[in-house]
């Protein structure tokens, strides 16, 4: 992405350059430098709002991972209002939850191919094994309640995550933020075309700026791949231990 960036901006330097010669040379100077503010703020403004998005997902996605494992572990203490093999069998179905969770279902939301077709099975056991427990004093009666409620709650934060998991910055935001930033050099290049250096360095620094805002962009554009993807690592740390 820095040497597209770059290139570009070298083309744009080379072709203004050899341009700004006899009539051409004299329309380039005319061009007003008062155009350059106004292109600045807008390559700004769109930089920040596919910044605002990209980072609000990737932060809805990692609250999406903590309400999920918040509710499993109110799973895991819930179940121990009902020893013997009602807490065992939950437990198991947690433990075995968050294994699939992490091995299978990870891979698959980094690739986009994670969907909410497929219902978890160990999380729709659970569901059958709490409305199955027969409460005998009250306080089991509100430990169910809540056990089923949780469970609930982790059903619906893993849809929200993968959901999240198909966001991206489409195709002509893209072309959007880039077919500005070109402009804005090319405006950069017209107004500094009667001076070569003065040109090359102004070309060069804004040329800096716009691969620096691309890469923050497009390195967490996917909130479950890449370098700072969400990983499972608050689901993992509620394992039931065996």
């Amino acid at each position: 992405m820095v040497a597209a960036t770059f290139l570009a901006a070298a083309a744009v330097y080379i072709v203004v350059v050899r341009l700004a010669a006899g009539k051409r040379r004299e329309a380039f100077k005319a061009f007003s430098p008062g155009m350059l503010p106004p292109m600045g703020l807008l390559f700004g403004l769109i930089v920040g709002f596919l910044a605002a998005q990209v980072w609000s997902d990737a932060g809805n996605a990692q609250g999406a991972v903590n309400r999920e494992a918040s509710a499993l572990r109110s799973v895991v203490i819930l179940g121990r209002a009902f020893p013997g093999e009602p807490e065992a069998r939950m437990d198991a179905l947690v433990r075995r939850y968050i294994h699939n969770a992490a091995d299978d279902e990870w891979p698959a939301m980094a690739h986009r191919r994670a969907t909410l077709t497929v219902i978890p099975a160990p999380l729709a056991e659970g569901l059958q094994v709490a409305i199955g427990i027969s409460p005998r004093t009250e306080g089991e009666k509100a430990a169910q309640r809540e056990l089923i409620s949780s469970l609930q709650s982790a059903l619906d934060a893993r849809r929200q995550r993968i959901i999240l998991s198909e966001s991206s910055v489409n195709w002509l935001k893209w072309t959007g933020v880039i077919l500005v930033g070109l402009l804005t050099l090319i405006a950069i290049a017209f107004v500094h075309s009667d001076n070569r250096l003065t040109a090359a360095l102004a070309v060069g620094i804004f040329a800096g700026a716009v691969a620096v805002s691309l890469i923050l962009i497009a390195a967490q554009q996917r909130p479950f791949s890449g370098q700072f993807a969400v990983r499972p690592d608050a689901l993992i740390q509620v394992i039931p231990q065996a």
